[in-house]
C-alpha cells in the first residue's frame, strides 16, 4: 500500500512536549513496531509513543488528528493479520507501560486493568487471590490487544472469548474524547452496546486503555489428557459426542499428524505422529476424574487409542506448553520460512469435513501446511510455510487459504475465528458480510472521520 504525508513533521514537537523521551524514534524501535507474527510485510511508523495514562493518549490523539497523522494502537505484537503495521506511517502508540492492576473486587470476581497489562501477568497476580482470567489465545498477548482483536482460545469451548469476559471498556475516540464504555453489573439494558462495538475492531474506531473484567474462581483440580486417531473424522466425532454428552470440557485442542511430528521435535515429547486430541477438564478431584474416563471410554468408540490422564501440575504445564508453542515448532520444519497462519471457523458438525477438504488441497497445492484448532468451538488453523519471495509459491498458498475461507462460508461459517481481519482478509469480510461492510463503513466514517484510526485494517 502506498505511503501517503503524514504529518509527522508538524506533530513532532508538539508530541515531545507531551511525552519527551517516551517519543522514539530509534531503529530498534521502528522495527520492532513495524510487524507483528504474520507473513505481510514490515511497514515502520514514524515514531513510537510510550504514554503512562489515558490523559496523555488522549493529548496524543489529538495532535495526531489535527496533523492527519495515522495512529496505530501496539499491544504486544502478537496478532497474525497484519494488525500493528503501519502501512501509511504514522505513530505506533505503544501501550505496554500501562500495565497496571487498577482495582480489583474479589467477592465480585472482577478486576479493571490497563490495556497493556499482559495475560500471564495478570493470572499471577490474580492466582494469589484464587482468581484467573480463563482466555487463553496461546501468546502472552495483552489484554488490551485480546480485546481489540476479539481474542479466544484453548479455553473457549467452557469460558468463551474475551467477548464473553469484558463488562467495560475505557476508550480513546478519534477526536481524543475518553469514553467509557459498560461498568461492573453483569448486565445492562441501557443503550447501545458500545462495548460490543469497540471489541475486535482492531484499533479503528478507538484506542482501547482500559478493561474492566470477569473473572473466575481457579479450579480446585485439573486433569489433562491426550488420545491420538488414526484419521481426523474419528477426532472430531469425539468431541461432538463429548460435548453432546454434557461433559464440561475446559480445553479441547486437535493437532494433525505433521504439527504433531513438529511438536514433538520441538518440545520433546513421545506422543504418536497422528491426529492427537489434547483435552482438559476442570472441577473438584472426583468430577475431574470422572471426566476423563468418560472422554476416554467415548474416544475408543471412535477409534481413539492411548488415551492417557494426569492431574499432576508438571505434566499438565508441559502438555500445554508444548501446544502454545506449536507455532514456533511448526516454523522449524522449514527453517527460514514465514508462518502464513489461517484461520476459519464452521458449525462443529461440519468441522470434519472442512478440515479433511483443506488437507487435501494442501496436499495438491504441495505445501506444507500443518492444521492444528480449538475443535470445541469449531475453529481450526492451517499454518501455511511459505517463501514470500517464491511467487508461485505464494499464490499456491492464496488459492488453498481462499478455499478454505469459501468453504467455512458456504458451511455457514466464518472467515476468521479469533485472528481478525486486519490487512490480511479484507476481500473475506466483504464475502461474508455483504452490504454489512457498508454498514461498518459508516461506522467507522462516523467516529474517525478523517480515518486516522489504524487504517488499512479491518476496511479498505
Amino acid at each position: 500500500m502506498a505511503r501517503v504525508g503524514t504529518g509527522y513533521e508538524a506533530a513532532r514537537p508538539r508530541l515531545l512536549a507531551l511525552v519527551g523521551e517516551r517519543l522514539s524514534t530509534s531503529t530498534y524501535d521502528l522495527k520492532s513496531h513495524a510487524r507483528d507474527e504474520s507473513f505481510h510485510p514490515p511497514a515502520p511508523p514514524d515514531a513510537v509513543a510510550f504514554p503512562r495514562t489515558n490523559e496523555e493518549v488522549a493529548a496524543i490523539l489529538k495532535v495526531c488528528r489535527e496533523c492527519s497523522l495515522p495512529v496505530i494502537p501496539f499491544g504486544a505484537g502478537t496478532s497474525v493479520e497484519g494488525h500493528v503495521q503501519a502501512v501509511r506511517g504514522g505513530i505506533s502508540v505503544d501501550l505496554s507501560r500501562m500495565d497496571q492492576v487498577l482495582d480489583l473486587q474479589i467477592d465480585d470476581m472482577d478486576c479493571r486493568v490497563q490495556a497493556g497489562i499482559r495475560r500471564l501477568a495478570l493470572n499471577d497476580h490474580l492466582e494469589k487471590h484464587g482468581l484467573w482470567l480463563p482466555v487463553d489465545p496461546g501468546a502472552d498477548a495483552s489484554v488490551g490487544g485480546m480485546a481489540a482483536t476479539g481474542a479466544s482460545g484453548t479455553t473457549t469451548v467452557r469460558y468463551g472469548t474475551i467477548r464473553e469476559n469484558i463488562l467495560g471498556l475505557t476508550c480513546v475516540l478519534a477526536d481524543g474524547r475518553i469514553v467509557r464504555t459498560g461498568g461492573r453489573a453483569r448486565k445492562s439494558s441501557a443503550g447501545y452496546d458500545l462495548t460490543k462495538l469497540m471489541l475486535g475492531s482492531e484499533g479503528t474506531l478507538g484506542v482501547i486503555t482500559e478493561v474492566q473484567l470477569r473473572l473466575q474462581p481457579l479450579p480446585e483440580a485439573i486433569s489433562a489428557a491426550t488420545c491420538t486417531f488414526q484419521d481426523i473424522k474419528g477426532s472430531v466425532e469425539t468431541v461432538i459426542e463429548i460435548l453432546q454428552s454434557g461433559i464440561p470440557v475446559a480445553r479441547c485442542e486437535l493437532l494433525d499428524e505433521e504439527s504433531m511430528l513438529a511438536v514433538n521435535d520441538y518440545a520433546r515429547l513421545n506422543c504418536p505422529a497422528a491426529p492427537t486430541l489434547f483435552l482438559e477438564f476442570h472441577g473438584s478431584p472426583a468430577s475431574v476424574a470422572e471426566q476423563a474416563e468418560r472422554s476416554g471410554e467415548i474416544a475408543s468408540e471412535y477409534g481413539g487409542g492411548g488415551f492417557q490422564w494426569t492431574r499432576e501440575r508438571e505434566n499438565r504445564e508441559k502438555l500445554w506448553h508444548a501446544r502454545h508453542h506449536a507455532y514456533y515448532a511448526i516454523k522449524a520444519l522449514r527453517p527460514g520460512s514465514y508462518g502464513w497462519v489461517s484461520d476459519v471457523c464452521v458449525p462443529i458438525s461440519r468441522l470434519a469435513e472442512c478440515v479433511t477438504a483443506t488437507l487435501a488441497d494442501i496436499k495438491r497445492a504441495g505445501l506444507i501446511a500443518p492444521i492444528l484448532g480449538h475443535v470445541g468451538d469449531g475453529n481450526f488453523h492451517a499454518i501455511f510455510l511459505v517463501d514470500p519471495d517464491d511467487e508461485a509459491e505464494m499464490e499456491r498458498a492464496r488459492t488453498a487459504t481462499n478455499r478454505m475461507i469459501d468453504r467455512s462460508l458456504a458451511m455457514g461459517g466464518t472467515c476468521t475465528g479469533e485472528h481478525g481481519i486486519g490487512i490480511g482478509k479484507h476481500k473475506a469480510l466483504l464475502d461474508q458480510h455483504g452490504e454489512g461492510v457498508a454498514v461498518m463503513r459508516a461506522l467507522k466514517a462516523a467516529m474517525d472521520p478523517t480515518g486516522i484510526l489504524n487504517p488499512g485494517k479491518v476496511l479498505q
